[in-house]
């Protein structure tokens, strides 16, 4: 089980260089975003959003509050404790929300064989994949550290102008170690700060099952090592969230068709972090508002977050790149037209009908749209309370604030103009006021509802398909 640890190394080498020093520009105005978590404890609103944010992440981790899961609670457990494996090389463990068919020709042909040796169904998907999740997995470990302690790696202070970002508003770092009474470094506490729910819940429901190999494992086993030690990983946000959410994202915008379902798996990765004990409810909302900021921006070609050299995480694979081979993407839409060309050939070919038809015979868990509707809406907010009252009831203009955001749809569906995608994610955007909807741009992003929002896109899609060919 050595082998884990060395993975995870591995990985997280990757992006050394972008945080050695100072934070990137990118990583600045991630931990902008998030940092509204710091000042909770100034306010009756923000220490009520704590108490129920504790509340929240016991009774999910527990099965006490009923979350409509897909699965029933001791599968869900099950799959929890899988999902621990971070399978960012390839995407292959959320590529069963492709259904039951194209999931099964995906990940029979991009698979983990060990911890450290994969497969990708194309070199152009596995191009994408790598240089968008190192982009948001930066942006997401960027805020380890510094909401723990205000540091980059536990020691090394922060720039003037990260620490600008907690002066400027009066914010303190741990807020979650000094609200739930583990303050970094007393006992039982991590050492950094922000301890996570396997160190802060009174009860912890632990168990046993198998891991992402099919090998006997534990879910203490990711959470205390030996696969995975987090006792001194400070939680806000979820890391392994941004990576559900971001390669779930990629995946929904390369197979349409399938976008939906992929939203309802990134959700349900994200819970899953809550299941295992690793995570709060908070740090899941965090995670996703970081992977949907991402990835707009690099849908975007915003040149802040294209054009760098984004190494892949190490890698033997049939293709024969170098391990560790680094991918520069200069033209994010251009790279992304190239994977989907690639992907649609590989699956229609295994399939032996086009994507459309064969993404329709679903036998799986994702078959019931209801099912996964009720499960994004119940994971949109956790129903923490109201802590931001000016944006709680006000309807916030995606295409003023974030204009950006549309690209979600249109990468997707490119019948829609720009404007039009913005208008949906206004018009489906979920409820305000949360703990990150402070009405900058970042807090947009956390209220998205990109459920919704396909589901609206691919009819009004479906609509203008419908009035071209009448024309003809």
């Amino acid at each position: 089980m050595r082998k884990a640890m060395i993975y995870g190394v591995a990985v997280l080498c990757t992006l050394i260089p972008l945080q050695a020093e100072a934070q990137s520009g990118t990583n600045i105005t991630a931990l902008q975003g998030l940092a509204p978590v710091s000042v909770l404890p100034q306010a009756a609103e923000g220490r009520a959003a704590l108490s129920a944010n504790l509340t929240v992440t016991g009774d999910i981790q527990s099965g006490t509050l009923k979350l409509p899961l897909l699965l029933p609670f001791a599968e869900q457990q099950q799959l929890a404790l899988r999902d621990c494996f971070i399978t960012d090389g390839n995407a292959t463990e959320l590529a069963d929300g492709l259904g039951s068919r194209l999931g099964d020709i995906y990940q029979a042909k991009a698979r983990y064989t060990d911890y450290k040796t994969f497969t990708n169904v194309a070199q152009s998907v596995a191009d994408l994949l790598g240089y968008t999740n190192n982009v948001a997995k930066s942006d997401s470990n960027s805020g380890k550290f510094f909401f723990g302690n205000g540091t980059i790696n536990g020691k090394t202070p922060v720039s003037e102008t990260a620490t600008a970002i907690f002066t400027a508003r009066g914010g303190i770092p741990d807020v979650f170690g000094k609200a739930y009474d583990r303050p970094a470094g007393s006992q039982g506490a991590d050492a950094y700060g922000n301890s996570r729910p396997f160190q802060t819940l009174p009860y912890l429901y632990a168990y046993r099952g198998t891991d992402y190999f099919g090998r006997a494992s534990h879910s203490l086993d990711w959470l205390r090592g030996p696969n995975q030690d987090l006792t001194d990983s400070p939680s806000y946000p979820s890391g392994h969230t941004t990576y559900g959410y971001t390669e779930a994202l990629v995946l929904a915008i390369l197979v349409p068709d399938r976008y939906q379902q992929m939203i309802a798996r990134a959700a349900e990765y994200g819970n899953n972090r809550i299941i295992v004990g690793a995570h709060y409810a908070m740090d899941v909302l965090g995670g996703r508002t970081v992977a949907l900021h991402a990835v707009a921006h690099l849908l975007a070609n915003d040149p802040a977050y294209v054009g760098q050299v984004r190494k892949n995480p190490a890698v033997i694979n049939e293709m024969s790149r170098a391990t560790n081979a680094a991918v520069a993407i200069t033209d994010y839409r251009a790279a992304l037209d190239a994977a989907r060309a690639d992907l649609t050939a590989f699956l229609q070919a295994g399939c032996g009908d086009t994507v459309a038809a064969c993404a329709a015979t679903d036998t799986g868990r994702f078959r019931d749209a209801a099912a996964n509707e009720a499960l994004y809406s119940a994971t949109q907010t956790y129903g923490l309370p109201v802590v931001h009252p000016q944006t709680a009831n006000r309807v916030e203009e995606v295409g003023q604030l974030a204009p950006e955001a549309g690209y979600l749809l249109t990468a997707a569906f490119p019948s829609l103009s720009l404007a039009e995608a913005n208008a949906i994610l206004t018009e489906t955007q979920g409820p305000g006021g949360g703990f990150l909807d402070d009405g900058s741009a970042f807090g947009v992003y956390s209220r998205l509802n990109l459920y919704a929002a396909a589901g609206r896109a691919a009819a009004l899609e479906a609509r203008k398909q419908a009035l071209r060919q009448s024309a003809r």
